[in-house]
């Protein structure tokens, strides 16, 4: 997994932002609707027809891609939303919807003039589709028989599966040992085929308990535990392939 997937467990990565703020400059706004109505457009689901020449899938983890993508010395050079708005800008270049070229055509015109107007957008179904996907969302449940591998209190190995594009699993969760502490009811799929990571079709998702002295052997510390949902894909039977019962 590349460091800037998944920064978690480290130590001596320097200073952290404490912004506080969701939208620090107006033009973030704008990205975040964008990516919004997106995902709305997307949503197989019994929403609005609209005009929108959109027509293909946009979801979470596509503009999570898009980000974890970049060059890694980019990724810590731009802001939050600066990486969203290169994922969404690459993802409209590979889809066709604009070419590079187009693009940067347009991004310099506004350059030389910052007070050009903008595109004039805004249509009553797409409004409607987009509002009523925030209220109602878009669940990972499915409805499918699944099988189960583990229960409550199975001690479990946790895989370091190839990571690619996109990874839910955390780097410092990696090879390490744990106990089940839940097992979900129903079967859950992502937002997209992970690709070797083996996130797809719906699986059954646990609950698991670490014990922070094995995440971080001698600098944890103590009276407090860690607990990692994870897809069924990332959880697997202990070395010896038995079901071990935690004591």
């Amino acid at each position: 997994m590349k460091l800037q997937h998944f920064l978690g467990g480290l130590e001596g990565l320097g200073s952290v932002s404490t912004e506080t703020r969701v939208f620090v400059e107006p033009w973030e706004k704008r990205i975040f609707g964008i990516h919004t109505a997106m995902m709305a457009l997307s949503a197989q689901l019994p929403l609005p027809t609209t005009p929108s020449v959109f027509n293909t899938i946009w979801t979470w983890a596509d503009l999570r891609k898009g980000a974890e993508s970049l060059n890694p010395f980019d990724y810590f050079k731009f802001r939050y939303y600066e990486k969203w708005l290169g994922g969404i800008s690459g993802y409209f270049i590979e889809r066709g919807y604009i070419t590079a070229e187009e693009l940067n055509a347009l991004t310099d015109e506004y350059y030389q003039d910052p007070s050009k107007p903008l595109p004039v957008a805004g249509d009553a179904a797409i409004d409607e589709r987009v509002v009523q996907y925030l209220v109602e969302g878009d669940s990972p449940r499915r409805d499918v028989t699944i099988t189960v591998d583990f229960s409550v209190g199975d001690m479990v190995r946790i895989k370091n599966v190839p990571s690619v594009e996109h990874t839910r699993l955390p780097g410092f969760l990696r090879n390490k040992t744990g106990t089940v502490e839940t097992v979900y009811p129903g079967a859950y799929t992502y937002l997209c085929d992970t690709g070797p990571d083996g996130i797809g079709p719906a699986m059954a998702v646990y609950c698991v308990h670490f014990d922070p002295a094995e995440l971080w052997p001698d600098n944890a510390e103590p009276n407090f535990s860690l607990y990692a949902d994870l897809y069924a894909h990332y959880v697997a039977a202990m070395d010896n392939g038995t079901t071990v019962k935690a004591t």
